[in-house]
């Protein structure tokens, strides 16, 4: 379709698209009130209404290329997550895989996806479209995931990049809560571009590379655009950041885990009633038992080839074998033709195809045998006497196992690789037609999108095997490819032993989405203060998805996190109307005040129908001030992980408040759930059992903001600066029916506190030994969550100089309030100014702020940005888990049980150089936390020791080069 009439915008939205641009607005050119902006009649995220007149309604940040390029990023998730009003998602140093488990919502880990959380109200309460349209929900070959990756996505096709922070379910459905992240793909471009850049950390590792081509062009009635893009990530080992080389910075092995490589044996001995708690002595190579030895009496060790276990000398440090960055390795490629069948009807296909390549590797996996192990299989286990390998010269079995705790380090680490393809095809007609003198809008578009990822778990254990090879000689020798297996001591597991135990496990999950939609919109007729504006359009979509985990796992048989398989799928039919009212014109209340109204209806297959509306006000004063407000109320769906996950489990840190020391402070009640006294804690690890619900509801939200924008004219072309921009917005959440499990520590206290049902119901002790052995944590209906806060912006374009041009931006979000509160009226820890690890770590700093300082003159180009986050504490109580009464490494600061972390600035320098020759080859160099800030030590993060959704990776600055040619 040929270019339509370009239009002029009113001066308050030129403003409010300045400065809505977060942290790299001081990019753009800011035009003087006398000079008129124009554009296409487009649709603006945030509007369905295709006249750009109404842009700014609500606030949107763009993100334009040259934005995206000042980040020195590579990644669009990265690019979002630096946003000041973004939460926390996963990104690059998420190592999840063999540590996190299968979260309670049925998506699993998400690893090696980057997503996106807005407002801290979670990345699946954000709405990611590709030209207004969904996309699809991301699968890890863990779950059917409820987010998008944003990793499928390739950054060489990407134009720019709206955010709206706002509720808008009553204009684009369900998801879309928190707020919208669309991605406008590059359409009208001439010519070609290769950009190449490559990067690394200070210390020579971490090394980044990628390269984009581009191409596209036109003829009278065609237009094309091809993108490519390839890009490679290197890891970054734990071990080689001084920060992430023990598992909680600065406590050596007190804190290590309790799963050792020469084993951890505890048991009664029949023979004369002693509990001991061994572990294999590393410096004898044929270790021996001597019975009857007491167990450490007054403090003294064996003689024999066992001693007696101690977390400070003998936990073994996993961080040596984690990851603080995983490797990533991604293709993509995309094409969209358009045709112009007439003067006013286009036709236009697009395609994408997108792998992934990436990897998480964890420690050693342990084997854990006895009462409370996890599988049925273990904790029934029996190593019998004749046993080749058993040197205690008895049965082991439920009946005297307290537990059996061996770390394999002959099997390597566990690997976990995910291949990830990403393909979509998307065709459909765009045209305008006239009613009279009013030209209108329409579109119809047809849409199928899959991601499909494949796992490969190495290093990992079959459970069932392990213990036939344990068990009875007779038994493993007429068991096929049976060894007896030996895991009493350092390094006697054999490569024999290992082919038996060790065996390829394979995963598999899906997510698809196939919609139809069709949209009008124009111009309904004139009122006293100018036209009425209407839009309206149908949209069906239909979600199919499943996860398929290794065979061996559906049996029960593997060693780690069990797991069941998910298929589910449903549909939905919506249909939506927007009015644009305007109220007033040209009066002595100002320039012009505007209505917008909207609302959806859907009708899901799987719980019924469900009306959103959305109202709001836009009211230009004067031709500097403009204010604005929305209400709006919204909903999500539940995931198709959510509705049908069969159940799984994931292994969370917990204090156990009746073990331990803990158990005096709460002797009572603790009595009367049958704990005795003076039973240590095991292990911080405790399984929780999760799973999906078919009976879940929609959650229901209320979304309100309110905002002003001001371009002071007095400072215009003044001594101080040639144009100031401001933008301030409040908004506030509430969501009621959140789709949540209890937050587990949070259950178990409260267990503990009132011994009621609800809260104990599910949770089983070991008879023996007084462990949790069972921990049931299901998804429900009961969360309310509520949130408020402010964003300020201000740009500030500095008068010319003869030393060049100079821009300030400064994005600025506080978060006021955040409450996540159960139907029982409990607090989930979660809240403004804390980090939780639950397992995930998650962290809402009060205030998050970026300031950027642009220069230029002639073909050189300077930008310097600051980016702070401000201090937060944690709950650091159960610091000391090694159950051996060790160190107690909480600093207690500010208050009992709390650790602060500091506030932390982060400061960004970019230099680059455009030469005039061909179509300008630009060249940049920049270096990313040059100064080689840390970010603040985290005691309760799983890993590394630091939270990688908010704060850089430690150990120095990443500095990178840019080359981009065009011709």
């Amino acid at each position: 379709m040929k270019a339509l009439r370009r239009q002029s915008l009113a001066k308050a939205i030129q403003l409010s698209l300045l400065i809505a641009v977060p942290g790299f607005a001081a990019a753009q050119d800011a035009p003087s009130p006398s000079e008129a902006t124009t554009l296409d009649s487009v649709q603006v995220t945030g509007t369905r209404i295709k006249k750009a007149e109404i842009e700014g309604q609500v606030p949107v940040h763009t993100l334009t290329r040259a934005d995206i390029e000042r980040t020195g990023l590579t990644s669009i998730g990265d690019v979002v997550q630096q946003i000041t009003g973004s939460g926390s998602g996963f990104n690059r140093t998420r190592n999840a895989s063999g540590n996190d488990g299968f979260p309670s919502d049925g998506g699993g880990t998400g690893a090696g996806a980057t997503t996106v959380d807005l407002r801290n109200l979670g990345t699946k309460r954000v709405l990611v479209l590709v030209d207004g349209m969904r996309w699809v929900n991301e699968s890890s070959a863990s779950g059917v995931g409820g987010a998008t990756d944003l990793n499928t996505i390739p950054l060489a096709i990407v134009e720019r990049i709206e955010v709206l922070e706002d509720g808008a379910s009553s204009l684009y459905g369900s998801d879309a809560i928190a707020g919208v992240v669309n991605v406008i793909t590059r359409r009208n471009f001439d010519g070609v571009q290769i950009t190449a850049n490559y990067g690394q950390y200070e210390d020579g590792d971490g090394q980044t590379s990628g390269v984009d081509l581009a191409w596209g062009g036109s003829s009278e009635r065609a237009s094309w655009f091809l993108g490519a893009s390839y890009y490679d990530q290197q890891e970054v080992f734990s071990k080689d950041r001084a920060r992430t080389r023990d598992p909680v910075f600065g406590t050596g092995l007190e804190l290590g885990s309790t799963r050792v490589p020469g084993g951890r044996f505890r048991f009664v001995d029949p023979r004369n009633g002693g509990q001991y708690d061994l572990t294999t002595d590393p410096t004898l190579t044929n270790p021996t038992y001597t019975p009857g030895l007491p167990n450490c009496a007054g403090g003294a060790d064996r003689p024999d080839g066992f001693r007696c276990f101690s977390g400070a000398r003998d936990a073994f440090n996993y961080a040596q074998f984690n990851l603080a960055q995983t490797p990533s390795e991604r293709a993509g490629v995309f094409g969209q033709f358009r045709f112009d069948l007439s003067d006013n009807l286009n036709w236009y296909a697009r395609a994408l195809f997108n792998r992934r390549d990436s990897l998480n590797q964890a420690a050693p996996e342990p084997i854990d045998i006895g009462p409370g192990s996890g599988t049925a299989f273990a904790s029934n286990a029996v190593i019998p006497v004749n046993q080749p390998f058993n040197p205690f010269g008895i049965q082991l079995d439920p009946s005297n196992i307290r537990t059996i705790r061996r770390r394999p380090i002959e099997g390597g680490p566990r690997l976990f690789s995910q291949q990830v393809d990403t393909a979509y095809f998307g065709t459909g007609l765009e045209g305008t037609f006239d009613v009279g003198s009013r030209g209108w809008f329409w579109d119809a578009n047809l849409a199928h999108s899959t991601n499909e990822a494949e796992q490969e778990n190495r290093g990992s254990y079959n459970i069932r095997n392990i213990v036939t090879a344990l068990g009875d000689p007779a038994v493993c020798a007429a068991t096929p490819g049976c060894t007896p297996l030996d895991i009493f001591g350092f390094n006697t597991i054999t490569p024999e032993m290992l082919a038996y135990i060790s065996p390829l496990f394979r995963d598999r999950s899906e997510n698809k989405l196939t919609l139809a939609t069709a949209n009008v919109s124009g111009d309904l007729f004139d009122m006293w203060a100018g036209p009425l504006s209407f839009a309206t359009g149908y949209e069906y979509r239909k979600y199919e998805g499943s996860y398929d985990p290794d065979p061996q796992t559906v049996r029960g048989e593997y060693n780690g996190v069990p797991s069941l398989p998910t298929r589910g799928e449903y549909d939905v039919n919506e249909v939506y109307v927007e009015l644009n009212v305007p109220l007033m014109a040209d009066s002595s209340w100002g320039k012009k005040l505007d209505l917008n109204v909207a609302g959806r209806y859907s009708d899901y297959s799987t719980f019924g129908g469900e009306f959103v509306p959305k109202f709001g006000l836009r009211w230009q004063v004067v031709d500097e001030f403009l204010l604005r407000g929305t209400y709006a109320e919204g909903f999500r769906a539940p995931s198709i992980g959510e509705l049908f996950g069969l159940g799984t489990r994931f292994d969370a840190a917990i204090t156990d408040p009746c073990l331990g020391g803990n158990f005096a402070r709460n002797a009572a009640n603790c009595a009367a759930l049958g704990v005795a006294p003076g039973q240590p804690q095991f292990d911080a690890q405790i399984g929780v059992n999760t799973g999906g619900t078919p009976t879940l509801e929609p959650e229901r939200s209320q979304s309100f903001s309110m905002g002003m924008v001001w371009t002071p004219s007095f400072l215009e072309d003044s001594a101080i600066a040639k144009r100031v921009d401001f933008e301030g917005t409040f908004y506030k959440h509430r969501i009621e029916g959140a789709i949540q499990a209890p937050d587990p520590q949070t259950q178990l206290n409260l267990c503990v506190q009132t011994l009621d049902p609800q809260y104990c119901n599910g949770i089983v002790r070991n008879a023996s030994t007084d462990q949790i052995e069972e921990f049931s944590n299901f998804l429900a209906n009961f969360n309310v969550i509520k949130t408020d806060g402010w964003d300020f912006d201000v740009y500030w374009a500095l008068p010319e100089t003869a030393i060049g041009d100079f821009k300030v931006s400064w994005q600025n979000s506080w978060v006021g309030n955040y409450e996540a509160v159960g139907a029982d009226g409990s607090r989930q820890p979660l809240q403004v100014g804390v980090l939780v690890s639950d397992p995930v770590t998650r962290s809402i700093p009060r205030w998050n702020s970026t300031a950027t300082l642009d220069w230029q003159r002639n073909n050189w180009t300077a930008a310097w940005t600051a980016r702070h986050v401000s201090d937060m504490t944690e709950d650091c109580s159960g610091v000391d888990l090694s159950g051996d009464g060790g160190t107690d490494f909480c600093p207690d600061n500010p208050g009992p049980n709390q650790n602060r972390l500091g506030s932390t600035t982060f400061h960004d320098v970019q230099v680059g150089y455009k030469f005039d020759y061909m179509r300008g080859l630009q060249l940049l160099v920049g270096a990313n936390n040059v100064f080689g800030k840390d970010p603040p030590v985290c005691l309760s993060c799983n890993l590394n020791s630091f939270d990688g959704s908010t704060y850089d990776l430690p150990g120095g600055g990443f500095w990178y080069v840019r080359a981009d040619l065009r011709f």
